[in-house]
């Protein structure tokens, strides 16, 4: 069983197209899989969007009331994962579903322990409508991280482990929207690889991004940094 974790907020529109890729990618490889949308009480009609896909499709949603971020709602999600497999990816189908089943493939084989979907290993591509500003937005915090793994895009949010890999909740505090990051750097990965993908732009729907949430990736980078630099102490 595969399980296909994926925060929502407010992106009831791109449920359906996202099902719709992850059925096209798996189902004909006879891959068992689950989709698990965790959704911040979007209330813009996701769950009966759901509740219409689940009658063809393995789809359910699960919504936190009271509580927003993309981090925990990952979190979460793997928690509840009925899959010996999680695959995490974006809702707005930036992430191409098509490539989770080398990703899965390199977890079975034991070649990996960590699998993350990479904008910058060879060839992987770019949406070629990112104005220099967004590619910089993106190489930055790269870079910022590079010191805490040896990863080329570890600001990725599309990986893949196995859920007995992951690292004990009591010693994860996320903060803000770099979970994989968090997850890497505080588990006992030794194999990690990166599947090289096109990252497409959104169609629908509004991105997330803002300022505080960059803020909070400085913020989680400081406690990320001052954990590695105690475990070597």
């Amino acid at each position: 069983m595969i399980s296909i974790v994926i925060p929502t907020y407010k992106e009831a529109a791109n449920l359906p197209h996202v099902t719709r890729a992850a059925a096209d990618a798996l189902a004909p490889r006879g891959l068992c899989y689950e989709i698990i949308f965790v959704d911040d009480d979007s209330q813009d009609g996701s769950e009966d969007i759901c509740a219409r896909l689940a009658e063809t499709d393995p789809v359910r949603i699960v919504v936190r009331k009271g509580k927003r971020g993309l981090a925990t709602a990952v979190m979460h999600g793997i928690e509840i994962a009925a899959g010996e497999i999680v695959v995490v990816m974006d809702a707005d189908l930036s992430h191409p579903a098509s490539v989770i089943p080398e990703m899965v493939a390199r977890l079975e084989t034991g070649e990996s322990d960590f699998v993350l979907g990479s904008r910058y290993v060879a060839g992987a591509s770019i949406d070629e409508d990112w104005s220099l500003f967004r590619r910089l937005n993106s190489l930055i915090p790269s870079m910022l991280a590079g010191p805490l793994c040896h990863l080329r895009d570890p600001m990725s949010g599309f990986f893949a482990i196995r859920r007995s890999d992951m690292p004990d909740s009591s010693i994860l505090s996320p903060l803000g929207y770099k979970v994989a990051l968090e997850i890497f750097v505080k588990g006992n990965f030794q194999r990690a690889s990166e599947v090289p993908i096109h990252f497409a732009d959104r169609q629908y729907g509004e991105s997330k991004l803002s300022l505080h949430e960059q803020l909070n990736f400085l913020r989680h980078l400081a406690r990320l940094y001052a954990h590695k630099l105690g475990s070597r102490s």
